[in-house]
């Protein structure tokens, strides 16, 4: 069966563009010209992955974004033609799963595509393998076993868990873990990274889901 995009754009021609090309790449797709519309949409349908400009009329991206990540993890990319470091950063915050900016290459587009719902995939897939995350508890449980984690290091497993194999740089963890405007140190996200790495280990001392990437950041991988 083929996946689904949602695609939100008001403006017709690039709308049209990347439907033409998401349906040759082998995707069924709807297109949604006002804002207003996603969350009725959304409540009577099903898509795999939202492609979501920023600048919608009737209700803009970043309203939708947010209102969909309150109830819902579905895939979102972030279409713009704003340019700014800070709105790029502003849409991933919000729990955009990615970002891409205009004039963009369709054929870029659909790849994004793949390469989101194929992370997305690798996350639902985490739990054959052992590992439940309930965002409701706060519980993060592997093969069984409770990993009592503390607040700050599940919000921490989340966030990779979320893209597995995307490197996080520390400063964005600290965005994502700390949105409250204090100011934390990098060290602090090494020490909880840290202990996070220990109780896993209790629960599976052959294996690290953890890796670091010297001078950057963090990742998630099972291997």
């Amino acid at each position: 069966m083929s996946q689904h995009v949602l695609i939100v754009e008001d403006e017709t021609k690039i709308a049209s563009l990347l439907n033409d090309y998401l349906v040759e790449s082998g995707f069924e797709s709807t297109v949604l010209y006002n804002g207003e519309d996603v969350e009725d949409w959304l409540t009577n349908n099903s898509t795999n992955i939202m492609l979501l400009d920023l600048m919608l009329p009737g209700k803009n991206g970043v309203e939708i974004c947010k209102d969909v990540r309150k109830s819902s993890s579905l895939p979102i990319i972030m279409i713009t033609a704003k340019v700014e470091e800070i709105d790029r950063l502003l849409g991933l915050e919000l729990g955009a799963d990615d970002y891409i900016c205009k004039p963009f290459s369709p054929r870029e587009v659909v790849a994004r595509v793949k390469a989101v719902l194929r992370r997305s995939d690798s996350t639902e897939g985490l739990s054959d393998k052992g590992l439940v995350l309930d965002i409701d508890t706060y519980k993060a449980i592997i093969n069984g076993e409770d990993l009592n984690l503390t607040a700050v290091e599940f919000q921490l497993l989340k966030v990779l868990t979320d893209q597995p194999g995307r490197v996080f740089p520390r400063s964005l963890l600290v965005g994502k873990i700390y949105n409250d405007g204090r100011v934390v140190s990098d060290r602090t996200i090494d020490s909880h990274i840290k202990k996070l790495r220990k109780k896993i280990a209790e629960k599976l001392p052959d294996i690290e889901l953890i890796h670091s990437l010297y001078g950057v950041g963090y990742k998630f991988d099972w291997l």
